[in-house]
């Protein structure tokens, strides 16, 4: 059966299930969550991201590596009342009042006897007599069969138990709302932003009969390549087999562009009226130096980053008078700010001379 649900990117549905946990925590709305999507689309991440957020502790249970016994519990004899009771297991939260997120990942592609047992979670909130705080807020995940996974199709007794978020992969979401906040390397967003398409290429790659596809989760592991393996050869290969030979084909231009790029630390470090020459001179050198720039913000460097940002608008050369420098800056300041914003770093844009500079000559160009 498809999923009749309407479908999100990963971060609307962050969205929902914080309003949902806001809701559930005033004792307005008692639900458990259901999140579809294809593997690697970032469902786990999604999850761990609300944990943080909430401040609650995450009990990430994978459904298809249990028994049914494993969420009942360990059965034994009372002697004085002649009965059997039950130990509750240690994967399931059971303090009162203490926020948790109960994490039911690989549910549809959970043995079907599991089932039952996985229905008092979601509707009753129990199993046996353990039942579970009302701080506890209970998302469900899982990929369907349509998408090459693993995966039973999902009876109306258990899908009626929730509500149901069909997650896909956006690129302009991604990029903005988990790549950025993640500090990926540059030449993965860079690229990313060139080729959104390939952030997802997995109905493809099916299609294809090909084994390896891209995935959010694949470029996640491909930034972590980048940044841990600095001989060229050896990373093409991994590369290759996280993403596909041929997306990392066009992957490795990219990096070899930014490869040859001055680091951002040197940029930030060089004094402002010296950095002219530092500045990349293609449209994907500019993107990745953005993308840098914000993973290296903090504190001590937000004053540094403010001006080679701000400076992009500026520069003068022959290969760059073809190149959209306003658009980019602004793009990068979105970026800039909403990161500021998140570690409230916002007091170093009206100190700046730089931003304030910047923002006098939008405000004359009518774009303020």
């Amino acid at each position: 059966m498809s999923v009749n649900a309407q479908t999100v990117s990963a971060g609307d549905a962050l969205d929902v299930l914080r309003t949902a946990w806001a809701a559930q925590s005033t004792g307005a709305l008692m639900t458990s969550w259901m999140l579809h999507g294809r593997p690697g689309v970032g469902k786990t991440q999604l999850v761990q991201t609300l944990a943080t957020q909430i401040g609650a502790e995450l009990y990430d249970i994978r459904l298809t590596t249990i028994e049914p016994q494993d969420l009942r519990g360990l059965p034994y004899y009372d002697h004085e009342t002649r009965k059997t009771l039950w130990y509750p297991p240690e994967d399931l939260p059971d303090q009162p009042g203490t926020p948790a997120v109960l994490f039911l990942d690989e549910l549809t592609a959970a043995s079907p006897y599991l089932q039952p047992t996985v229905y008092g979670l979601l509707q009753e909130r129990r199993v046996g007599r353990h039942t579970l705080p009302d701080s506890v807020f209970i998302v469900a995940a899982g990929n369907t069969v349509e998408d090459g996974a693993v995966a039973y199709e999902m009876g109306t007794a258990l899908s009626d138990r929730l509500v149901h978020l069909h997650v896909t992969a956006n690129a302009k979401d991604w990029l903005e709302r988990y790549a950025v906040d993640q500090s990926l390397h540059p030449a993965v967003t860079a690229f990313l932003r060139s080729r959104p398409d390939l952030l997802d290429s997995t109905e493809d790659s099916l299609r294809r009969g090909e084994m390896i596809a891209c995935t959010p989760r694949s470029w996640e592991r491909v930034s972590q390549i980048m940044r841990a393996v600095p001989d060229r050869r050896i990373r093409d290969t991994m590369v290759a087999g996280t993403i596909g030979v041929a997306p990392a084909a066009e992957f490795a231009r990219v990096a070899d562009e930014l490869d040859a790029m001055v680091t951002v630390q040197d940029m930030i470090a060089t004094p402002r009226g010296q950095r002219g020459n530092l500045y990349p001179e293609t449209l994907n050198g500019l993107v990745g130096l953005i993308y840098g720039l914000v993973a290296q913000t903090d504190a001590d460097t937000i004053g540094g980053v403010i001006e080679v940002m701000a400076d992009m608008r500026t520069l003068k050369s022959d290969r760059l008078q073809s190149l959209p420098l306003g658009e980019l800056t602004s793009f990068g300041f979105e970026l800039l700010i909403r990161k500021a914003l998140a570690q409230d770093l916002q007091e170093a844009f009206r100190t700046s001379a730089a931003y304030v500079e910047y923002a006098q000559d939008r405000a004359k160009a009518g774009a303020l």
